[in-house]
């Protein structure tokens, strides 16, 4: 059998032809576009890394609210909405859905309070977040003008609406590496029922390094799929057999340098390793108190699912991971019909877990250098879809979505949107934006963080204009 493999046809032709064209390919990038600013060596590992810039913010829990939470029923209360409840409506509205929609207008069913002493406004659904309100930056102008799902879930986690690229996770750990060598940097919540909409998409590494994935945590035991080894292999027969590859690897590594998938495999092997004690140790809530246990509602059955995530998502934070993701699951929060009935649900099974979420870190006082992110996609059309079991449609030109921590001021309410809720009208935050807002937290330049592809640099915002929006900062 031969062993003339194509790695080997390649690395006989370098000083062919190809190689020479590819190398005056290269100059010409490197000319038209500056590099990655970085002085570290290329080097594509989970090691900590310091940013360019002093950061406010050290690490990230997003709880992703996949379908799309009605804004003007929880956070973005309208009186004249209101006032012209089941009227019809003269001016324009951008369906999605055209064949149910209506132009009548759906007041929202609940009241709306005060909370704090900012005054932050929440439904009576999310009333649970009044007890955080003064910790919480409401921005209710957010803006992807995408109205399907896919696209717009692309555009606030990978940066634009296209399908392929790495996730916000994933740059994070690019730029700045774990804070804690024996877990991954980028690790994933999900929900039981299901996984969002596109799936594993959502914390994919795009054209990053592998290294830079999300970790699945799954939502029931075994949390972490072959964690343990065999009974065959473990113990010295394990450490023996990862000596050996690693050994092979290692070998094979220094040969060929740049095999950057090889080095990814290495690390996640001894990162592997590392995790059969320490994740297992972030996952044992056992360890909390039962004051900790029911401030996060495992004590009743609504509850205790999303909860358990939330109080997992903290004990990884303060262990060192960098980006934890809760997602609920397909189109949760999708309430085209029925709104009235499961609005309230799924605030009930979710929210009281988000606000204590936000306490604990702020009594463990991790809050002022962790950023809290709660929102989704999308928010909800001020008119009725569904006329016989009434809903309402997808809403990308104005909604809302609340930060907390990690350099947020708390206490904020930015941005408006029009009389009914339609169109953000003041204030815009495009989800590029956001984005630069977060980078600029991490002490990152969100156009500087970028990774050379074959057809030139590329980054989370590739050329987007992203402004960073100082009013949401302390």
């Amino acid at each position: 059998m031969s062993h003339f493999t194509r790695r080997h046809l390649l690395s006989q032709q370098a000083l062919g032809i190809g190689t020479l064209a590819l190398a005056w390919l290269q100059q010409r990038v490197a000319a038209a576009v500056p590099p990655k600013p970085l002085t570290e060596p290329r080097v594509y590992d989970l090691t900590a890394r310091t940013p360019a810039q002093a950061p406010r913010a050290t690490a990230m829990i997003s709880m992703f609210m996949q379908g799309g939470p009605s804004h003007i029923d929880l956070f973005d209360p309208k009186p004249e909405l209101n006032r012209l409840h089941m009227q019809t409506w003269g001016g324009s509205i951008k369906y999605d859905n055209a064949g149910e929609a209506s132009s009548r207008l759906f007041g929202c069913p609940w009241r709306f309070r005060k909370y704090g002493q900012s005054g932050m406004d929440f439904s009576e659904p999310a009333a649970a977040l009044g007890a955080v309100a003064d910790e919480i930056c409401m921005i209710r102008s957010m803006h992807t003008g995408v109205n399907n799902h896919g696209e717009s879930i692309n555009a606030l986690n990978t940066g634009r609406q296209q399908t392929g690229r790495p996730a916000l996770g994933s740059w994070l750990t690019y730029g700045l590496g774990s804070r804690n060598g024996r877990l991954p940097g980028f690790m994933v919540l999900t929900d039981p029922s299901g996984l969002p909409v596109l799936g594993v998409e959502n914390w994919q590494n795009g054209w990053l390094p592998s290294i830079y994935q999300g970790t699945v945590v799954r939502p029931q035991e075994p949390r972490i799929l072959n964690l343990d080894p065999p009974a065959s292999l473990k113990g010295a027969t394990q450490e023996r057999l990862l000596k050996y590859v690693s050994a092979l690897n290692s070998s094979y590594l220094a040969e060929h340098p740049g095999e950057h998938d090889l080095s990814a495999r290495m690390q996640s092997y001894e990162l592997a390793a590392a995790m059969q004690t320490s994740a297992r140790d972030a996952m044992d809530i056992n360890q909390e108190t039962q004051a900790t246990q029911k401030l996060y509602g495992l004590d009743q059955e609504e509850t205790r699912d999303y909860g358990t995530r939330c109080l997992i998502a903290r004990r990884l934070i303060e262990r060192g991971v960098r980006f934890v993701q809760l997602h609920t699951g397909n189109q949760t929060w999708d309430h085209h019909g029925g709104i009235v009935t499961g609005l309230p649900a799924v605030c009930r099974r979710t929210i009281p877990a988000a606000a204590a979420l936000v306490q604990d870190l702020k009594q463990r006082g991790l809050l002022d250098s962790t950023v809290v992110h709660w929102g989704g996609e999308m928010g909800r059309l001020p008119v009725i879809q569904n006329e016989k079991n009434i809903g309402r449609d997808h809403n990308t030109y104005g909604f809302s979505q609340w930060m907390a921590g990690g350099g947020f001021r708390g206490g904020c309410i930015h941005g408006t949107t029009d009389e009914i809720g339609h169109k953000a009208v003041t204030d815009v935050v495009n989800h590029y934006d956001y984005h630069a807002t977060l980078m600029h937290l991490f002490g990152l330049e969100s156009q500087q963080l970028s990774y050379q592809r074959s057809n030139g640099m590329a980054s989370l915002l590739d050329g987007q204009p992203g402004s960073v929006v100082t009013a949401l900062l302390k």
